[in-house]
């Protein structure tokens, strides 16, 4: 499934507990995410958070923010059993 935020298309890769349905995306992500090719967002403790991650294939791509370690970026940064998404910009 595909949405679109500020203009741009994003394609939904996951969405566990329905978040996008809940969160106004066209609010809380700001064009500071325009050059990443995807966007994860947690949410915990009533508050939702965002990072930009990258194809490894970028030249911005780093270790930190490369989407092949976001599983270990979940796991390992977010608030253990919360709920999140993944959005790939299309």
């Amino acid at each position: 499934m595909n949405i679109k935020i500020s203009d741009k298309e994003y394609e939904i890769l996951k969405d566990t507990g329905d978040l996008i349905k809940t969160l106004d995306l066209n609010e809380i992500v700001t064009d500071y995410f325009d050059n990443f090719d995807f966007i994860v967002g947690d949410f915990a403790y009533g508050k939702v958070r965002l990072k930009g991650f990258y194809n490894k294939e970028n030249k911005n791509c780093k270790e930190h923010n490369n989407i092949d370690n976001v599983d270990d970026y979940i796991q390992n940064k977010c608030a253990y059993g919360c709920k999140y998404f993944i959005l790939k910009k299309l």
